[in-house]
């Protein structure tokens, strides 16, 4: 069994506002990048990682990601497209043609760093048992249901679960879904939205509130504070 990681990093991070894109954005003096990254590299498990970022960014990304912080599991570094679903699917074709069978690939957004060790591996081991493995965690706070500022609808909380990432599925089910999804038209808000429209069966893997995504400056004001308390001996 085999498996490698697609990390993809072509957001131009517009909530962010900071001039630059957020995944080289500093947290605690290293690109939020590099920190994910790292995830991957200590994961003996994980056998290769290919990184999708914008075209221009390919050289910048090597040097000041790649090289610079050694990360010698890095396979590949492709380009993106227009949209997220776009850059995952250049990053398959990327890999070439591995066993559909025996690799398992997983897709982590870029700049989610707080990925445990342990939720990555429950990740692999479910897509090895199951068409795909989604990592999720279970809703809080109660939802609404609104349309034109009016609330239809109060859906019941315990069967509602915020979708993360990884999100993990053998080679050859996620490129199915992926070339099928472009052949369409088909846009999905996430990767596992393209399993599931074949009819695949997708499993919930529990995550951690703590592996959050960083689109926001709040979000960069949380990690930092993350950060400093999950380092503190």
């Amino acid at each position: 069994m085999g498996v490698k990681a697609l990390i993809p990093a072509a957001g131009m991070g517009k909530r962010m506002g900071a001039g630059i894109n957020k995944q080289y954005l500093l947290l605690a003096g290293k690109p939020i990048l590099a920190h994910t990254l790292e995830v991957f590299e200590h994961a003996s498990f994980v056998e290769e990682v290919y990184l999708v970022v914008p075209e221009d960014e390919i050289p910048y990304c090597r040097e000041n990601v790649v090289e610079r912080y050694g990360f010698a599991k890095v396979a590949g570094i492709v380009p993106g497209g227009s949209e997220r679903q776009h850059s995952v699917l250049n990053g398959l074709r990327s890999m070439g043609l591995p066993d559909p069978q025996d690799t398992v690939v997983v897709i982590h957004d870029g700049v989610r760093p707080f990925l445990p060790l342990s939720v990555l591996r429950s990740s692999v081991e479910a897509a090895l048992r199951h068409d795909g493995a989604l990592v999720a965690v279970p809703v809080k706070d109660t939802v609404k249901v609104v349309k034109d500022g009016v609330v239809l609808e109060t859906p019941d909380r315990n069967s509602l679960w915020l979708a993360q990432t990884p999100q993990a599925f053998r080679f050859g089910i996620i490129r199915d879904a992926h070339e099928q999804a472009a052949l369409e038209g088909w846009l999905g808000t996430d990767d596992s939205s393209l399993v599931e429209r074949l009819g695949k069966s997708v499993h919930i893997v529990a995550g951690e509130y703590g592996n959050f995504k960083i689109t926001t400056p709040e979000d960069l004001i949380l990690a930092e504070a993350f950060l400093k308390e999950n380092s503190t001996p």
